[in-house]
């Protein structure tokens, strides 16, 4: 247990915080929602009611739209942009090995690898498409559920301005929902890229070593 605890930690101390702070999430946004409710003298939702409201589907992936659109740009611009200083980016001088061609013969090199052809081609840009699958998956699930809580809310409070799908997409208030996340998303990327030039964090692979020049590139 522990030799699988010192190999995993980091994911399991993650998904563990992730977890939490989602319940949190949805159990102070039941109660925010009821208390709503109470002011329109309406009655409150049970908690497997609330999950599938458009208030909970919306507050969840508007902001999980952000974090993977952000992570999925990440990984595109530190392919072929460089910051001079920052631990963040590949060496301006020095041949990286990420930048290596795939070896099929490589030890434990993954089946995609061996495979080759289009399928290795596929696998070597997989993390990308993987955050931006997620994206979109969220993007729309924010779309759906903001649509589902702005006609919701109307309905509360005893209006007809009900939207469809499309109309909601082409909303103020569904880009300005988003480019709230995205702003703040991208501001924390480029926070590390620049802090981490000057700043350290001993023992942490997102910082340089504590004695590094701040003019080295790399950790």
């Amino acid at each position: 247990m522990k030799k699988f605890f010192r190999e995993n930690g980091l994911s399991l101390i993650l998904a563990l915080i992730t977890l939490l702070t989602l319940l949190a999430h949805l159990l102070t946004g039941w109660q925010d929602l009821n208390n709503e409710r109470q002011d329109f003298g309406q009655n409150p939702l049970t908690l497997g009611e609330y999950f599938g409201s458009g208030h909970c589907i919306e507050s969840v992936f508007e902001n999980w739209e952000s974090e993977f659109l952000q992570m999925a740009l990440y990984v595109l611009l530190t392919v072929s942009l460089y910051q001079k200083g920052s631990s963040e980016s590949k060496s301006l001088t020095e041949e990286e090995e990420v930048d290596r061609e795939p070896s099929p013969t490589r030890a434990g090199a993954p089946w995609p690898v061996r495979k080759g052809g289009w399928v290795v081609k596929l696998y070597q840009n997989s993390l990308s498409l993987a955050f931006f699958v997620l994206f979109g998956l969220s993007f729309v699930l924010h779309a759906i559920g903001g649509v589902q809580a702005h006609n919701e809310e109307q309905q509360l409070q005893g209006k007809a301005d009900f939207m469809s799908l499309g109309e909601f997409l082409g909303s103020s208030e569904f880009w300005f929902q988003s480019f709230q996340n995205w702003q703040s998303e991208f501001l924390s990327v480029f926070s590390i890229v620049v802090l981490s030039i000057f700043l350290r964090q001993k023992g942490s692979p997102e910082s340089k070593p504590v004695d590094a020049p701040h003019q080295e590139t790399g950790n």
